[in-house]
């Protein structure tokens, strides 16, 4: 090999552990000059150890030619450096250079393709669209799950009822948790298209799935998902619980005060505590009572949040909060 620039000479050292040391002094000078030591190693290394560690050192680089080195490795014979590559193109924060991870969005092998849009996630590129929208009917799980993630940060209006079907149809629960959030990321005039289709994830067999439907709910504050809210602080799983307290406290809305004072006695202090945060957004007098009993809570978190809603009320009460009434 012939090279054109100058090589720092441990990494012609037979020692493999040399040659990783030597990858993570040229890394730490971070000297653009000593980029292609880098990338030279990333793709001629014998020992995968040093190829892993390249790849792991470039994500600290946008450099074209660090995508490119990175890119490449996705292809690598060693499951630890496809590993590192894709987790390092998943650093990537310039959207030129997520230009040249475009092409491998649409690569033939699965998990390449899975990385690159991880990879163009949250660039935003909108040229990147283009491959996610045609990876939504993938066979493959993960190249699925990484395109609905790609469109929903890009808000791809036009893709939401392609996602809220996923959200709920996809035979992966990864899948469609990945949908059920990437619906959050819409904007209000689409609360029609992803409502149906976030309170039926909150029945999905699998709990992280209705966990993300509740967070997701919170985040859209939909006034007409009260109810199935109210009907998830039943749910099996105590994750789905804590966010649909949460999400009740932030659509602030009465029919929701019975269900959290309630919430106030249940045996987990951190659904204690989301309760006592849901009553302080929500308002009203019942939730001033409950929470003055809170605060002599045995858990200090408890007690401690119990008190800091109490102090938002008294500036509000009794008529300054604004409480919604369900329909």
């Amino acid at each position: 090999m012939t090279l054109e620039f100058q090589q720092d000479p441990r990494l012609a050292s037979a020692d493999a552990g040399v040659r990783r040391i030597a990858i993570l002094d040229i890394a730490d000078a971070e000297d653009d000059d000593d980029l292609p030591q880098l990338t030279a190693a990333l793709g001629e290394d014998a020992a995968a150890d040093v190829r892993a560690e390249a790849a792991r050192v470039l994500g600290g680089w946008a450099h074209p030619s660090a995508v490119d080195a990175l890119a490449g490795a996705l292809l690598d014979a060693d499951a630890d450096v496809r590993s590192a590559a894709a987790t390092s193109l998943g650093l990537l924060k310039d959207a030129a250079a997520g230009e040249r991870l475009l092409p491998w969005a649409s690569h033939a092998d699965p998990s390449v393709r899975a990385a690159a849009l991880r990879g163009l996630k949250e660039l935003r590129i909108a040229a990147a669209a283009t491959p996610a929208r045609a990876a939504l009917a993938h066979e493959d799980a993960g190249v699925r799950r990484e395109a609905v993630g790609v469109l929903g940060w890009l808000k791809c209006a036009d893709a939401l009822p392609a996602i809220a079907r996923i959200a709920t149809a996809d035979p992966d629960p990864e899948v469609r948790r990945a949908a059920t959030g990437a619906l959050g990321l819409s904007n209000e005039d689409g609360h029609v298209t992803v409502l149906p289709a976030l309170l039926a994830a909150l029945g999905d067999a699998s709990w992280p799935v209705r966990e993300e439907a509740a967070t997701t709910l919170a985040k859209l504050m939909p006034p007409g998902a009260v109810h199935a809210l109210l009907a998830a602080m039943a749910d099996g799983a105590w994750q789905v619980r804590l966010r649909a307290a949460r999400a009740l406290g932030r659509l602030r809305d009465a029919a929701a005060l019975p269900v959290l004072i309630e919430a106030l006695a249940h045996p987990m202090g951190n659904l204690r505590k989301e309760a006592a945060i849901a009553l302080g957004e929500i308002g009203g007098q019942a939730a001033a009572s409950a929470l003055e009993a809170a605060a002599t809570d045995p858990d200090p978190e408890v007690r401690k949040t119990a008190r800091l809603a109490l102090g938002r009320l008294a500036i509000e009460l009794p008529d300054q909060h604004p409480v919604r009434t369900s329909t």
